[in-house]
């Protein structure tokens, strides 16, 4: 795999700093947990617009919507997911560097 950012998203899984899923990613942002939000590129508007709205609501964590399908990114994870949201510091502060290159 030659992708940094789905390589470092697979590193932040191993370490356990990593939340898949739209209501348990909502639940890190509520509680202030999550430090970065990263939505697929194709993922449903309805769910985006919900993800979006929490992380505005809060003001607490990036959000981006990263250059990758919902396919990529489980494929490179081993599990299903299409939103993501990074609960260390460090971690998002790298990965919100190689998002915003790309862009």
């Amino acid at each position: 795999m030659n992708d940094r950012l789905l390589s470092l998203l697979g590193i932040c899984r191993r370490a356990g700093r990593l939340v898949i899923g739209a209501d348990p990613v909502r639940e890190a942002v509520d509680t202030g947990k999550a430090f970065l939000v990263l939505c697929a590129s194709d993922i449903s508007q309805n769910t985006e617009k919900k993800i979006r709205a929490t992380v505005e609501a809060k003001g607490n964590a990036e959000y981006r919507i990263i250059k990758r399908t919902k396919d990529e990114i489980s494929f490179s994870l081993g599990k299903t997911c299409a939103v993501l949201a990074i609960i260390d510091e460090g971690f998002a502060k790298k990965l919100l560097e190689l998002v915003e290159a790309e862009q």
